[in-house]
């Protein structure tokens, strides 16, 4: 009731985030993003003519908080999935891939394809990486040409090729003094709030007084206000990413300390939640916001689908899967080769369209169909007129199903489990 309260004071008086109402709503110092600009990018947009210069336009925009958010994925949540994911909810806080701000820096006179983004998918959330300051400052300057609404640096990567031979990612987390260095210097480039998104910490560095000193370093000597945590240590040993995803345990506890420890910081939680129902549970057990990753790719329709209506309180919108698509195949059709021959090719727009139809009757069927289209097919149109047929009508036209998941709440006791707080530990050395 509170977050309806709190969407109905939003929509009736645009009031800021930090009213009585929202504080109500466990909620205390996410405030509502609003931000005026002047634009200078071509940016990609559902349009007639597909494209929309937003040069001397000055735009004003307040969204709700980030109570959900999609997690950066490489390879996975670009554009196309970025715009699919708004399509399905219109509230969601969506993250780009990490950018590697090496890449912004060198590649300047081709920023769009890294960059640019349909105006829709707002509210949105550069990811960068690196570990030279001079390239994190530089790429944050060129950056905020673009208007995202928050920027995001990676401390959280384990992969061999940024923990390792990349010397970033969750590697900085040995570093909290470079992290806050990092991100006063993206900050002092850009005029948008600046996250951090971290593990629990790595290899044997992963108690809980380790965490908190990190946390205390950035925060305290940077304009950090708020961290992604991802509720597992990383392992760096040579096993793989999507290992480094399941075999390190899941600490939930070392998560609702730090909103015990830090209660003027805003903690975003992430890791090993996979349904809906464990978004609202992590939520009533205090959590200020709660980010997921594969489960919303994998599974966008079920996942996205009830994020407006059960954690932000908003009616649902009614949409159906074949309306998504008609919409998703104009921003489709309009993208093709934007950026040369074949790039981005039918196969590469198409790829987030292929788990929509998850558990759902002619899935199967459909997939064959599309692996087929996708050797012929040159449009997005064509391609979903090949395949769909595939797909019962009943499928297509009956918008997201209720909640039924059988879910076991593994935050019931999550309040039991946590450490001693971390400044009294500190007082406890002192006294030793």
């Amino acid at each position: 009731m509170m977050m309806k309260a709190a969407v109905n004071t939003l929509i009736d008086s645009l009031s800021p985030i930090h009213s009585n109402t929202l504080k109500n709503c466990q909620m205390p110092s996410f405030r509502m993003l609003t931000w005026n600009s002047t634009q200078s990018r071509m940016l990609c947009s559902h349009s007639q003519n597909h494209t929309i210069s937003t040069k001397d336009v000055t735009i004003s925009r307040r969204y709700l908080p980030p109570l959900f958010s999609v997690a950066p994925m490489m390879d996975w949540t670009d554009n196309h999935y970025r715009t699919l994911a708004r399509l399905i909810s219109k509230h969601a806080w969506l993250y780009t891939e990490m950018v590697v701000a090496e890449t912004i820096v060198y590649q300047k006179e081709n920023l769009d394809r890294f960059l640019a983004f349909p105006p829709e998918q707002h509210p949105i959330v550069l990811q960068i990486g690196g570990s030279n300051l001079d390239h994190l400052a530089k790429a944050a300057e060129l950056a905020s040409a673009y208007r995202y609404d928050e920027i995001n640096f990676n401390c959280g990567c384990p992969s061999e090729r940024v923990a390792g031979d990349g010397c970033f990612g969750v590697r900085l987390m040995l570093d909290p003094k470079f992290v806050a260095e990092a991100m006063s210097a993206i900050a002092a480039n850009s005029d948008v709030p600046v996250s951090v998104k971290c593990r629990i910490g790595l290899d044997d560095h992963d108690s809980y007084s380790e965490l908190c000193n990190f946390i205390d370093i950035v925060a305290s000597q940077s304009p950090t206000r708020h961290f992604i945590i991802h509720a597992r240590k990383a392992l760096l040993n040579g096993i793989s990413p999507a290992e480094n995803r399941k075999i390190p345990p899941l600490k939930y506890e070392f998560y609702f300390a730090l909103l015990r420890d830090f209660p003027h910081l805003q903690f975003t939680i992430n890791g090993g939640i996979t349904c809906i129902d464990g978004v609202n549970a992590a939520r009533r057990k205090g959590a200020h916001g709660v980010m997921v990753g594969r489960a919303a790719y994998n599974n966008p329709w079920s996942m996205l689908g009830h994020v407006d209506a059960t954690v932000y309180g908003v009616p649902s919108s009614g949409i159906t899967r074949r309306q998504i698509l008609e919409q998703f195949q104009v921003y489709g059709d309009s993208i093709l080769g934007k950026y040369g021959p074949n790039k981005p090719s039918v196969r590469e727009v198409v790829k987030p369209l292929l788990n929509i139809f998850h558990s759902e009757p002619g899935n199967g069927l459909w997939k064959r169909k599309a692996d087929t289209a996708f050797r012929h097919c040159t449009t997005i149109k064509a391609f979903l007129e090949e395949t769909l047929d595939a797909i019962p009508d009943s499928v297509l036209d009956k918008t997201p199903d209720k909640i039924s998941s059988i879910y076991e709440d593994v935050f019931a006791d999550v309040h039991g489990l946590l450490p001693p707080p971390y400044k009294l530990r500190e007082q406890e050395v002192q006294y030793l």
